[in-house]
């Protein structure tokens, strides 16, 4: 039996129930009557969300309209919660937040990596078993309870209120360094509006009269000298600091700067900007799938991308990369997904968001794999051209010195035209008539495989790999200025999701991401994707699951979900939410502990001397920072839990228990009396027995919420008060 609140902050007044025998009227008014002493004046949902109490006097509703299962108050028709302006402006929103950076520069990789189109089966199959289940179990605990993640858990559960905080923290983490991102796009982007681009070159030196190329810069690339020397300016390890780099820190405080515009007057501001920064990667996205697509070797780079390993579908580690970039990918465990849905009416159809986002993002991936091995496939065949024109130099000059006879190459071959196929077929007849010594001539093989296998991610693929194709494109400029702009506004609206989740003070973040603007600021921009986020977030998702599948209960949340969405959700996500998802994510979590115990932690520092990076362990100052960042995240779980068990720290109900218990002195055991039935039955008409009738309930005055009574499952386990068993809430409409 639910009752069922539109609206907040009603007072409900509880009277004798009618004898047995007479049937319940469809429609009751109850009488108003004077205030007593023992009047309830804050509701668990103001305590909880920590707002003045609401007086009863001021917002007393007559009880009306009772028919079947369900008791509709006549309430204000606006709670005061702000709302999306649109459908569209919503569902751009939450596909703003799912997808990001990770869509560009983390799937494409991982494909490539984990066996190409065999690693889209896999990524497929936990898309559907849990990355749509537990997306779809965020938008509707956040469309039902109507706040943001602390209110949510602590709705559900509060000795697993910290879920919310321990989400909060993780957003914190991640808000200090992704933000950093959006600042390098944004240098990089000014940086842009020159012809040719600054990395298009190594730049020249004057050594007295005689002119020569920067070392560091011969060593590796233009693009990549540009990367770590002008853009970074980077240390040779974590532990030297190098001071504040001032052009990235600039740039930091441009990205903050849009970020804040961003979201400075919450989803009416924000909700505005997706519509541009949702909407615009799709437009580059395709503008650089129709370029790259007319670039030489572009089909190359597709074919290798499709050509499906399947062998690879068997490696466990594959299966653990997939699931862990579906649950990224959705930005579960954030906060964010839930502060957006709590925003929607509460009939919202969010299950069809769900599907459709998730579809979206995973198109999305697709899209961007599509246009990031066209490039690469350019830029292979770049390189393999430039091989074979400096591996036929050395063959000249072998041939200059007789170290090789003439004979040995076919009369076919021209050197100054020579193609990647007659090099392979000169390459290996040298290879078999110098079997002995053909090591010491230093020749490469120069195939195009193994350029296309070379495995490129994060900030490699788009501020070297996709930095260096560009500087070969006609008008490459303006091909700079849109990637980089596009990684703005993608880097913007994740950006704009993790803030919508954090109630901290932006400036007080902002004065924290100074770390990620010293010279080695890049390293512990590393350290923070690899440590702050991982392990925790999975850690909260799996505790949000059990907490609604196993505390709340799965079948009452279908039930709710039944009366919110006006159809009940398929079988498979009761299935899903209670079984499979909880059990993929302890292999996850088990997993990812196996691989931390094992992998030594470390970085990839740029060597300066070698041009080049190079693996370093962490000190143990870092390593500690390092464990550090994964407990903090996770310490409110056992602290909230602990003081809550302990009633050291009261969510709210334990105070509005006391005080209720003032007028149920002649209710003893609560669980026995299932107090609905002395008001409404359990069916219309359906009176319960005198016997089971108390002599009269005390007037209670209920806060922002709708609160009913569950079927079957109570959540007195959690909450461990009488409060609980006699009113439960199950629609709350309450702000965060």
């Amino acid at each position: 039996m639910h009752l069922s609140l539109s609206k907040p902050s009603v007072c409900l007044y509880a009277h004798p129930a009618a004898p047995s025998d007479s049937p319940m009227p469809k429609n009751i008014k109850v009488p108003h009557h004077k205030h007593s002493d023992d009047l309830v004046t804050e509701s668990a949902a103001d305590l909880l969300a920590h707002q003045q109490p609401i007086g009863c006097n001021n917002s007393c509703r007559n009880v009306r309209g009772v028919t079947g299962a369900k008791v509709i108050l006549d309430t204000p028709v606006n709670d005061g919660r702000p709302a999306w302006n649109s459908k569209l402006q919503y569902i751009l929103a939450q596909v703003g937040f799912s997808v990001g950076l990770g869509n560009v520069w983390r799937f494409p990789y991982l494909c490539q990596k984990n066996g190409g189109g065999a690693y889209l089966v896999p990524y497929f199959i936990l898309l559907i078993f849990i990355g749509i289940p537990l997306f779809f179990l965020e938008l509707a605990v956040g469309q039902k309870v109507r706040r943001g993640s602390i209110g949510v858990w602590n709705y559900v559960c509060p000795h697993l209120g910290g879920i919310g905080v321990s989400s909060l923290m993780v957003c914190g983490f991640v808000g200090l360094y992704y933000n950093v991102i959006i600042g390098w796009s944004i240098f990089y982007f000014f940086q842009s509006f020159q012809d040719p681009l600054p990395w298009a070159e190594c730049p020249i030196r004057m050594n007295g009269s005689l002119a020569i190329v920067v070392p560091e810069c011969e060593k590796s690339s233009a693009t990549t000298y540009f990367w770590y020397r002008q853009t970074l300016n980077t240390t040779n390890t974590i532990a030297e600091s190098g001071g504040l780099n001032v052009n990235m820190t600039l740039s930091l405080l441009g990205a903050w700067v849009l970020v804040c515009l961003a979201v400075i007057r919450g989803i009416a501001s924000s909700g505005k900007v997706m519509y541009f920064s949702s909407l615009f990667p799709y437009v580059v996205l395709f503008c650089f799938l129709v370029r790259g697509l007319l670039l030489k070797g572009s089909v190359d780079g597709i074919a290798h991308m499709f050509t499906p390993k399947l062998e690879k579908m068997l490696e466990p580690q594959v299966w653990r990369e997939a699931a862990t970039q579906v649950f990224f990918a959705l930005g579960l465990g954030f906060g964010g997904v839930i502060a957006f849905s709590s925003y929607n009416k509460i009939d919202n159809n969010c299950h069809f968001d769900a599907v459709l986002v998730s579809f979206i993002n995973f198109f999305t991936s697709i899209l961007a794999t599509l246009v990031v091995f066209a490039v690469l496939g350019f830029k292979a065949n770049l390189m393999n051209e430039k091989c074979v024109t400096e591996n036929a130099e050395k063959i000249l000059g072998y041939l200059n010195s007789n170290v090789l006879s003439h004979d040995l190459i076919p009369s076919h071959v021209n050197f100054s035209k020579l193609s990647t196929v007659d090099y392979a077929e000169m390459y290996g007849v040298i290879q078999t008539v110098k079997e002995g010594s053909f090591g010491e001539l230093g020749l490469d093989p120069c195939l195009l495989e193994d350029e296309l296998n070379k495995s490129v991610q994060g900030t490699g693929l788009a501020f070297i790999a996709f930095t260096e194709a560009m500087t070969h494109f006609p008008a490459s400029p303006f091909w700079s200025v849109m990637f980089f702009f596009m990684l703005i506004n993608l880097g913007l609206g994740s950006m704009i999701g993790t803030m919508t989740g954090i109630t901290t003070p932006v400036l007080d973040t902002y004065k924290c991401g100074l770390l990620f603007v010293q010279r080695s600021g890049n390293y512990f921009v590393t350290m923070f994707d690899d440590y702050s986020a991982g392990l925790p977030l999975t850690v909260v998702v799996i505790l949000e699951n059990v907490s609604v599948a196993w505390i709340y209960g799965t079948k009452r949340f279908m039930q709710e979900l039944e009366d919110m969405l006006g159809f009940r959700p398929y079988s498979f996500y009761f299935y899903m939410w209670k079984y499979v998802s909880p059990c993929c994510l302890v292999v996850l979590i088990t997993a990812s502990v196996v691989e931390m115990s094992i992998s030594p932690p470390g970085y990839k520092a740029w060597v300066e001397e070698l041009a080049e990076e190079r693996f370093q362990s962490y000190p143990p100052w870092a390593l500690a920072m390092c464990f550090s960042l994964i407990v903090v995240a996770m310490l409110p779980l056992p602290i909230v839990f602990v003081v809550r068990h302990f009633n050291l720290l009261s969510d709210g109900s334990n105070e509005l228990a006391v005080t209720y218990r003032k007028g149920l002195k002649e209710i003893s055991h609560l669980e026995e009396v299932d107090e609905t039935r002395s008001i409404l039955g359990k069916n219309p008409g359906d009176t319960p027995s005198p016997k089971a009738q108390p002599k009269a309930l005390p007037r209670v005055c209920l806060g922002a919420h709708l609160i009913g009574l569950p079927n079957s499952l109570s959540p007195n386990s959690c909450y461990g008060t009488s409060y609980q068993n006699v009113i439960s809430p199950t629609t709350p409409e309450s702000d965060s």
